[in-house]
């Protein structure tokens, strides 16, 4: 095991009087109160709003109550505060243990908790509560998830000729964009590929042939942004931006005629899908807002953050990694008479156990809510706690998928962390989608409907990656929503 000094000096737990059994029955840890507190009304979760984003950064924020507390469970504000959430008190979990209760539907509740202690209007989704914002409890909760298992079991042979040809696409704009100006920016070609991929692959349409032409990246972006504003940071002067984004909701009729051309190409594209929901007792204009929030915000957001990040931890390992996977890309591709397949991926562990840490290390949704549906008892690795009944629980993910106590130079990328017989046994620590790796989602939980489909398109980008390049160099900046990757050379293949 590592040891907890790499992320916080070590935890000294309080003497109780009061011990439990851990789930194990292995050990028997203290009771104790959750330590940290809210500050005074309105001023408290208006300074840990500003701390949170601009006076410490995300990371020292959490890190210093964990400091000052002792505790990786604590009690603590989450943005926005006033007057956005009409409640920001959370109890945070900070570490790997403690964190999986966020997914026991069972004792929690995630009712309307998608984007945290707010929720957007539903102007912005045609006036409906989308399938993110439900509690499996709900009925409609099982309708909408069983829609989106049908999507992807319908274009399921598809993913594979359109992701290959959308981003050989991609990969010819930024070669062209090398040779013109010496560099290329990943992000507007990354985001018009994944577009049009998910247009073609999903509903058999190439949205650069409709009316949208190339401007769904772009229409996605507004739209989004009016929806997790008040938890960004855009980089502008502290307490203006705070004042425009995170005091007070932005206006959804400025966004309405954007949304209203997206609904339109996914209205006119996604006939046969819109038919089987009619068929399952969902009205059209409902499953249509649905299959535009799981297209746009969920799928291609994941792939407007997640793909760079890929790009920033293979570029920043370096060649020798780069050449490792080429080998093994190539040589089981070849094997397999120079044809890819799902068999000749799951031939890939050094492939397969990159993509993993990727998740592993920079989850593309760092925080995950839930409301305590009942008295439960939440276990770290030091104490036990005790939640009421209706408590706010809050999970930051980075510190739960860095937890030192469970991943070994868990600060580092490391690309054969998930190889072999030991190295399977760490993915159920890996939560990127709602859930532990281990596990599948269903009709009765929330973990990601895609999730296998974000693993194989993830594994497929690597691959086409590799395939083409040799090695290649990046220069890493930031952007809102994650890493801005600027490509300054690609090594073509040689063997």
């Amino acid at each position: 095991m590592a040891s907890r000094g790499a992320i916080v000096e070590p935890i000294t737990s309080s003497i109780s009087d009061t011990t439990l059994p851990s789930e194990t029955g292995e050990t028997k840890l203290p009771v104790k109160k959750i330590p940290g507190d809210y500050g005074l009304p309105f001023i408290g979760p208006i300074k840990d709003r500003l701390d949170y984003f601009y006076n410490q950064g995300r990371d020292k924020f959490f890190k210093s109550k964990i400091q000052k507390y002792q505790s990786t469970v604590l009690r603590t504000n989450m943005p926005p505060g006033p007057f956005i959430a009409s409640n920001p008190k959370v109890i945070a979990l900070l570490d790997g243990k403690s964190f999986p209760i966020l997914f026991d539907v069972s004792k929690v509740e995630k009712k309307n908790l998608f984007t945290g202690t707010y929720m957007p209007s539903t102007n912005l989704t045609g006036g409906y509560r989308i399938l993110s914002y439900l509690d499996p409890s709900e009925p409609k909760h099982t309708k909408l998830k069983q829609l989106l298992f049908f999507l992807l079991k319908s274009s399921s042979n598809r993913v594979f000729p359109e992701f290959e040809a959308c981003y050989t696409e991609l990969f010819k704009t930024v070669e062209n964009e090398l040779y013109e100006k010496g560099q290329s920016s990943f992000e507007k070609p990354n985001e018009q590929a994944a577009f049009n991929f998910l247009g073609r692959a999903y509903f058999g349409s190439n949205p650069v042939d409709t009316k949208l032409g190339t401007d769904g990246p772009s229409l996605i972006a507004k739209w989004v942004l009016f929806q997790l504003a008040p938890v960004l940071s855009l980089g502008l002067p502290k307490y203006i931006e705070d004042l425009l984004i995170h005091t007070f909701p932005l206006p959804s009729f400025l966004v309405k005629k954007d949304y209203k051309r997206l609904y339109d190409f996914f209205y006119e594209s996604a006939g046969s899908v819109l038919d089987e929901a009619e068929k399952m007792g969902i009205s059209r204009e409902e499953a249509c807002h649905n299959l535009l929030f799981a297209t746009c915000f969920n799928t291609f957001g994941g792939m407007k953050i997640f793909f760079p990040n890929i790009l920033k931890w293979i570029g920043n390992a370096g060649p020798d990694l780069h050449r490792s996977l080429a080998k093994e890309i190539r040589s089981m591709i070849k094997s397999n008479g120079g044809e890819l397949s799902l068999g000749a991926m799951e031939q890939m562990p050094l492939m397969k156990s990159v993509v993993y840490e990727a998740f592993r290390i920079e989850p593309p949704v760092p925080a995950q809510y839930a409301k305590a549906k009942v008295d439960l008892l939440i276990e770290s690795h030091d104490a036990v706690f005790e939640v009421k009944k209706g408590e706010m629980l809050f999970g930051y993910q980075p510190f739960a998928t860095k937890d030192p106590i469970i991943f070994e130079r868990a600060e580092e990328f490391v690309p054969e962390r998930f190889m072999g017989v030991e190295g399977e046994k760490l993915l159920k620590h890996v939560f990127w989608s709602n859930g532990p790796e281990t596990e599948h989602p269903t009709v009765e939980n929330k973990q990601c409907a895609g999730k296998e489909f974000v693993v194989l398109i993830s594994r497929l980008f690597v691959v086409e990656l590799f395939r083409r390049y040799d090695t290649f160099e990046i220069e890493v900046g930031t952007s809102t929503f994650g890493a801005a990757i600027t490509i300054k050379s690609l090594n073509k293949a040689s063997f």
